[in-house]
């Protein structure tokens, strides 16, 4: 973030309409004092008091990871962990913004390893080192149970290292706070992919899809969307043929591209 501008304003096309009655509360940024209103977000607060992002704000809506944030409330020893883009501010909050946590990640050829305990150790040993504290589980913001995936992994159950861990959004919160220093949502990717790669069924309708893009069905329209104008696009992307909320056996009118 950038120093803080005299000008207050909130983030552009993101405009403040505070419900009437809207009380101020401080909130501390990196240490000072700001008053704000108490329907925002942590994002839009910080926007309110003044700084403005370059960098942290991703996805604005809880998806990328972008934002996680540690913050204290006044009087309370106790750490809590947030995205700052979906948590609404409190009273007396103060706050530090984590916007990269650096953590090692394995190199490794997908087609050179295969979905068992041996690979994680392999790639990860430092797992074998996890003391079972749960800080890991507690600092996560997406409500994982990371120290379980992290056990289902050294058991080599990859299945459910993948399934617990789908909802990870890669803030790196839980390595940050980890005593064995273990790159958790790294590990949690390795066994996603291994998942997908070793014991998912492959799609079958896929093959003869994947056979069309290599032989260049799609390569005339593709190229005529690109040299489109914006008033082509969109009227293209307006009138386009809606597939149903129910789609199981739905095949769109025009079948050229299937």
């Amino acid at each position: 973030m950038s120093d803080v501008k005299k000008e207050i304003r909130v983030a552009t096309g993101d405009r403040a309409i505070l419900p009437e009655g809207t009380r101020l509360v401080p909130i501390y940024i990196m240490g000072k004092k700001y008053m704000v209103p108490e329907t925002m977000t942590i994002q839009k607060a910080i926007e309110y008091a003044g700084y403005q992002f370059i960098r942290s704000c991703g996805c604005r809506g809880g998806i990328c990871g972008a934002c996680p944030t540690v913050y204290r409330i006044l009087g309370d020893y106790h750490l809590n962990f947030c995205l700052a883009c979906q948590t609404v501010v409190k009273e007396n909050m103060y706050l530090t913004q984590i916007p990269f946590f650096p953590a090692n990640r394995a190199k490794y050829n997908l087609e050179e390893v295969d979905a068992s305990a041996e690979t994680v150790m392999k790639l990860y040993p430092e797992v074998l080192k996890c003391v079972a504290c749960n800080t890991c589980t507690k600092s996560c913001p997406m409500d994982i149970e990371v120290m379980e995936y992290v056990n289902a992994a050294m058991r080599g159950d990859i299945a459910k290292v993948a399934r617990l861990s789908f909802d990870c959004i890669q803030c790196g919160l839980c390595s940050s706070r980890c005593p064995a220093q273990i790159q958790h949502f790294h590990l949690a990717q390795l066994c996603r992919r291994l998942h997908a790669r070793y014991q998912v069924p492959q799609a079958e309708h896929l093959k003869p899809r994947v056979a069309d893009i290599r032989a260049g069905k799609f390569e005339k329209i593709l190229k005529e969307l690109v040299n489109d104008d914006r008033e082509t696009l969109e009227k293209l992307y307006v009138e386009r043929e809606m597939e149903p909320q129910d789609s199981h056996d739905w095949e769109p009118s025009d079948k050229q591209f299937l």
